[in-house]
């Protein structure tokens, strides 16, 4: 029986499965959301050796799947030439010409209408295309991200993420006046574009993040992964990714020599892969650092408290709603914070500074009943708040509205 489904283009920077990080989560509820009603046709780049074999895997929600290898390497020296070009340094990272010739003939071929596409980035690959209607998933505002870099740095390096950021609004305002919708994550990062992109305001919405609480649940009983000893402190995510380790590093060097001062057999682990030097060199202070585990949730079971000391930070964090679902008290810093529908004292901790997040930790990690009470209230409300389902009808609202919104081809 002929399959009635439309045809929709799907384009991710990043393989969507495993959903083993916070945008492949993000990227992968979507995939699963848009084949409910639709024959998928994905485009993506596969930038870990380990993802090729996961390829086949996405044939379950895709009717054709296009997955170029990326080689980090070889995608910074051609983003160079976009400082010839005058163009942000993200775009030809994620260009290549062999997407460009399937998006355009698998466009063609199935007389596709609808698109989305996840990051800004990928949106390059939509401007010819003559659509009903496209999608612009930008999660968080990525310009403002680069600015904020550039505060960061010395120059060189300052003015070169000045620049991108500069060039990559540009970008970013481009493509969001020819798509139908633009996403972001949270209404903090939807304000911040309409503030820099008023001319779209009106075609700006807040699609949050989500978690899976039948998977993320304290109710799964899981063996220790940590030997005997003090009380864990636990920081989950990619460690190959500059706010992680910002984070990491800033907290163990000052804030956790602080929680050791009152608190002498604290212990530290960071749990994620691709460890950069920078953290495998916290093992040096006695932190220790995993690299990839199988399964996250036994670390977050067993930990006693979960920290988020991000101070770079854009949009809601999964590592924070995955904690909260398991039933773990989270001590994050503002920026995680921003969005969250959560208490600051109930539901998790809020700090600013490192003496107020030394202060949370320390105050949590002798109150064991204050703990139990706030992983309690931290798993209410992200049963209450954070449901994928809910959030990704959106996806099918806008999809299904496509006539009102014809694309603006470039």
């Amino acid at each position: 029986m002929p399959d009635a489904r439309p045809p929709l283009l799907y384009l991710v920077h990043r393989i969507p499965f495993p959903p083993n990080k916070g945008d492949k989560v993000r990227s992968f509820n979507i995939l699963r959301q848009l084949a409910v009603r639709h024959r998928v046709f994905l485009g993506t780049f596969v930038d870990h050796p380990d993802d090729r074999a996961h390829v086949a895997r996405l044939q379950e929600w895709c009717e054709d799947v296009f997955a170029l290898d990326l080689q980090p390497l070889r995608q910074r020296i051609g983003s160079l030439r976009a400082l010839l070009a005058g163009e942000a340094l993200s775009l030809p990272y994620y260009r290549d010409a062999r997407l460009s010739s399937w998006v355009r003939a698998t466009v063609e071929r199935e007389g596709i209408g609808r698109a989305v596409a996840f990051s800004g980035p990928m949106a390059q690959y939509l401007a010819p295309l003559r659509l009903q209607c496209a999608i612009v998933d930008f999660c968080d505002v990525d310009s403002a991200k680069w600015t904020q870099y550039a505060a960061e740095r010395m120059w060189p390096l300052s003015w070169l993420y000045r620049r991108e950021g500069a060039r990559l609004l540009a970008f970013e305002r481009a493509a969001a006046a020819r798509a139908a919708c633009s996403l972001f994550v949270t209404e903090a990062e939807a304000g911040l574009f309409c503030r820099a992109a008023p001319e779209v305001a009106d075609r700006i919405r807040v699609m949050q993040n989500g978690v899976d609480a039948d998977y993320f649940s304290p109710a799964h009983r899981f063996e220790s992964p940590y030997p005997a000893g003090g009380p864990v402190l636990l920081f989950t995510g990619a460690m190959d990714y500059w706010p992680n380790i910002d984070a990491v590093t800033w907290f163990a060097k000052e804030i956790l020599p602080t929680i050791r001062s009152r608190i002498a057999d604290v212990r530290f682990w960071i749990v994620g892969m691709n460890p950069a030097p920078a953290v495998l060199g916290l093992r040096e202070a006695g932190i220790t650092v995993t690299g990839t585990v199988p399964d996250v949730r036994p670390y977050l079971a067993h930990a006693e408290l979960v920290v988020a000391p991000l101070r770079i930070a854009r949009g809601i964090q999964n590592k924070v709603l995955e904690a909260m679902a398991m039933a773990r008290p989270v001590v994050l810093a503002a920026a995680p914070a921003q969005g969250l529908a959560a208490d600051d004292g109930r539901e998790c901790v809020v700090a600013d500074g490192a003496a107020s997040f030394a202060d949370g930790v320390v105050r949590l990690l002798t109150q064991a009943d204050a703990r139990q009470r706030m992983g309690r209230a931290a798993r209410d409300c992200v049963l209450k708040n954070y449901s994928w389902q809910a959030h990704l009808r959106l996806l099918d609202e806008l999809l299904g509205a496509a006539h009102r919104h014809a694309y603006r081809a470039a």
